[in-house]
Order: C-alpha cells, then sequence, then structure tokens
C-alpha cells in the first residue's frame, strides 16, 4: 500500500500502462521486487473522482482509492504534505497546522484501509509505506486482525521535541502501533519513536520492541536500497554509453561536469548548492569554460504553493547566475526542469565526475546510490550531505553539512580536485557495499523480520 499507484497518468492507445519510475523514491524501490511477485498494489490513480479499473502491470493487480478534490486539498497537500512532511524534514519549512486538513487525513487512510481488507487474501501480508498512510495499521487491524501488517516510514522520524508540537500526536503512534513491525531508515528515527511511545501513550518500549495490549511490535532500522545490477547493467548498455559521450559533447567537453539530480523540494538544498557555486565562479576557483553544472529538478507538488514559490526562486536564480557568468553558447548552469527515463539519467550519471547530493533533511535520497551503481568503471566523486539516510551506509562519499556555505564550498572543490586513485578507491568501497546491501537484501531483511514478528503474535495468542 501506498499513496500512489505506480503507473504514468496517461495511458497508451490500447489502454496499457507502464510503472511510473522518478529519480529514487518508492517506486524505483519496490518496482524490482514486485515485478516477481504475487502482489497487489492498493494505492491513489492520480485525478479526481471515482476510482479507475486498472489493467495488471508486470503481474501486479492494481486496486485505486478514490480521492476527492477535497481530499486531496486537505489530506495530500494538506495534512501529509503541509503538516507532515516540513515537520519530518527537521521543519526546514514552518509545518502548518489545520483541523480539516486533521479530519481529510483520517478519512483518506480509512478508506485505504477498507481497500486493503477487501482485496487481502485471508492471512495476507500487507505492507503500508510512508507518512500518507501513518494511521492504516491500526485501522486495517481493527478491519482484518487475521493480516499480517508492516509499516515503512521512508522519510525521516523526528526527535521527540519535534513531533510533540503535533495536535494529534497520539493518534498517529497509535496508527502506526497497528503494525507487526514498524521499519524506519534510520537507528536514530526507531529510538525517537521509541521514546514517544514511552512518553506519550506510556507504553513499555525499547528500540527493538513496544507492548501494545498483548502484542509485541517490533521496531528497527532497515535501510531502503536499490537494484544496484540493474542500474549497473543499464548504465553499461552500450546507447547509454554513446549517449553519455554526446551529452558531455553537448555540454561544450568541459573539464568536469557537476551534477544534481532532485525533486523540486525545499529540503533538497537546492538553493544552498546554487550559492555555492555561484560564489565559486564569483572567487575564479571555477570556471565555466572548464567546469559545468547541471541541475535536474523534477517538477514535484506544483499545487502547493510553497513548491511554486520554491520553483520561482531556483529560477531567478539561475538566470542570475547564468548571466552573470555565462557566455554565448557556455551557459553556467544547465538546468533542467522535468523529469528523465530511466535511461537517460543512467547516461548523465555517466556523465558527472562530481555528484552534488545535498539535501538539507532525507531519510534516504536513492539518487545517490543510483550514481555509485552507475559508475562500472569506478570513477567519479559522490558529494553527499551528512543528513541524507545514505551517509550512514556510504562513508567514503565526500561529506558535507549542507547548511555550512562555506564548508559546501570547500567540499565542492575537495571533490573537484581530487586525485584519480582517491576517487576510485572511494567509489569501489560504495560499490562493493552497494553489492551486497540491494534491494532485495533490503527485502529481505525486513521481510524476514516480519515473518518473526508474526510468528511472535502467534505464540503471544497462544499463550494468552
Amino acid at each position: 500500500m501506498a499513496n500512489r499507484l505506480p503507473i504514468d497518468d496517461s495511458m497508451a492507445p490500447d489502454g496499457a500502462c507502464e510503472w511510473r519510475r522518478s529519480p529514487g523514491g518508492l517506486v524505483s524501490a519496490l518496482h524490482p521486487l514486485l515485478r516477481h511477485t504475487p502482489a497487489t498494489w492498493v494505492g491513489w490513480a492520480g485525478g479526481t473522482g471515482p476510482a479507475p479499473r486498472l489493467p495488471d502491470i508486470d503481474g501486479v493487480r492494481m486496486h485505486s482509492v478514490s480521492l476527492t478534490a477535497e481530499d486531496l486539498r486537505d489530506h495530500y497537500e494538506g495534512f501529509a504534505n503541509g503538516t507532515l512532511w516540513p515537520l519530518y524534514h527537521d521543519a526546514v519549512e514552518q509545518p502548518v497546522y489545520h483541523r480539516r486538513w486533521w479530519e481529510a487525513y483520517q478519512r483518506v487512510n480509512q478508506r485505504f484501509a477498507e481497500a486493503a481488507a477487501a482485496v487481502a487474501e485471508p492471512g495476507g501480508l500487507v505492507w503500508v509505506q510512508d507518512y500518507h498512510l501513518q494511521l492504516v495499521p491500526g485501522l486495517l487491524r481493527a478491519l482484518r486482525p487475521d493480516l499480517r501488517i508492516g509499516f515503512f516510514l521512508h522519510v525521516p522520524f523526528p526527535p521527540p521535541e519535534l513531533f510533540m508540537q503535533l495536535p494529534r500526536r497520539a493518534e498517529l503512534l497509535r496508527g502506526m502501533l497497528g503494525a507487526d513491525l514498524i521499519g524506519f531508515q534510520r537507528a536514530q528515527a526507531a529510538h525517537n519513536f521509541a521514546q514517544l511511545v514511552v512518553k506519550v501513550l506510556d507504553l513499555p518500549a525499547t528500540d527493538r520492541r513496544i507492548g501494545v495490549d498483548d502484542r509485541v511490535v517490533r521496531v528497527g532500522a532497515y535501510p531502503v536500497s536499490i537494484d544496484t545490477a540493474e542500474m549497473a547493467a543499464l548504465a553499461g548498455r552500450p546507447d547509454v554509453t554513446a549517449r553519455a559521450r554526446r551529452l558531455r559533447h553537448d555540454l561544450g567537453d568541459p573539464q568536469q561536469v557537476i551534477l544534481s539530480v532532485d525533486r523540486m523540494d525545499y529540503t533538497k538544498g537546492i538553493e544552498q548548492r546554487l550559492k555555492a557555486y555561484s560564489e565559486l565562479l564569483a572567487s575564479g576557483d571555477v570556471k565555466v569554460r572548464d567546469t559545468v553544472l547541471v541541475q535536474v529538478a523534477v517538477p514535484s507538488r506544483e499545487r502547493v504553493g510553497q513548491y511554486q514559490i520554491l520553483r520561482d526562486r531556483v529560477e531567478r536564480e539561475v538566470g542570475r547566475i547564468n548571466g552573470e557568468f555565462g557566455r554565448v553558447g557556455e551557459p553556467a548552469i544547465h538546468y533542467l526542469n522535468q523529469p528523465f527515463d530511466r535511461a537517460e539519467l543512467a547516461a548523465l550519471y555517466r556523465v558527472a565526475d562530481v555528484m552534488a547530493v545535498t539535501p538539507l533533511r532525507d531519510g534516504m535520497n536513492l539518487v545517490a546510490k543510483e550514481y555509485v551503481a552507475a559508475r562500472v568503471d569506478d570513477t567519479g566523486a559522490l558529494l553527499l550531505s551528512e543528513f541524507a539516510g545514505a551517509a550512514a551506509e556510504l562513508e567514503q562519499a565526500y561529506l558535507v553539512n549542507p547548511h555550512d556555505l562555506e564548508g559546501l564550498k570547500q567540499s565542492l572543490l575537495t571533490a573537484l580536485r581530487a586525485g584519480p586513485e582517491d576517487v576510485g578507491d572511494r567509489m569501489r568501497a560504495m560499490r562493493a557495499h552497494l553489492h551486497r546491501h540491494d534491494i532485495r537484501a533490503w527485502a529481505r531483511s525486513y521481510l524476514s523480520a516480519l515473518d518473526q514478528a508474526g510468528s511472535l503474535v502467534t505464540r503471544l495468542g497462544s499463550t494468552g
């Protein structure tokens, strides 16, 4: 279960649907698993009105949940992305609290729970994904106590002093505790959750287990990953390699290419990155003819006012930098506000000498992992924010505090000036880690823990 179904917004003339793949994110994580597993994906198809009937995709059944225009405004744009999203990302933007948003969140979570209850097989497994559906585990358990329920939070989970701001904090915690296993990206998030359960609900809890009535809910860190082999194979294809060569030529065959691929979101640190690059150009440490920055900013939540304002600010800054430092035929920044298909992204990854992934806060950031997987020749420098979940695994990246402008500038210069031996050693170590900890290892780890949690529930039930 996830807020969105993984399909294109438009169908082909023959009615066929395809997977909607975006840089990083939930679909990239789950697509390789579900295409080989009998499963139903429950989610919203996009748009408002009655839920459409959809064909299977790669053998996965698509079960759509309807949202009205009011649901979309108050649940998705409101409570999920106006309240929870900024709060969970260190309140980079001020969270907003409206009672009608909470009412919509409850209403939509109930609808999702009922949809899952209707399609799940007896004794089946339901895996609920992310912050849009935090009430679903508890609601679903009330409807279908026979089910084994997992919940995974892809975004950060905040420290108690931030979460305590929420007016309906107890209800959200109880909703999550309807699961048999609650998974987070990092161990600190599991610790934050356990602290809150004790403080708000007065339940016995450790960072690994929480007692709820006659059940034990397991809690843990399960860092999400990618299909490493699939990305490596894609990046090594002859057509992708040829496309990478053409892209570099189109960029003017610079000595070095810096690449950033983000959703257009205020948590991604795009403005801070542009400012750092601008100051490096102004100081002469970086020269336009030698170095090019490619900024891909995939459109995101374009109906939300904060995101419209951010896009305007980013585009003004790109225009200012190009106007001040660019030349005819030689822009300082190549800015692309559009989605890219997987092959084009892989070609961009192959072009980039430095990949700048500098979010202010991120649950994981799969773009960083995709870049590493795509560097099949063990070249390329990854500049990575300390506040991305991926930093806990990709320790050999050039780590940076994106809030520290001077530190960001110096780290970018370090990555640009690093020697091939240092770059190669770091990349080989990161690639080896990703091959050991790919998407299948993540799924095995989580689902085996969920299986153990279910066995524990059975034992507890049989002993009273």
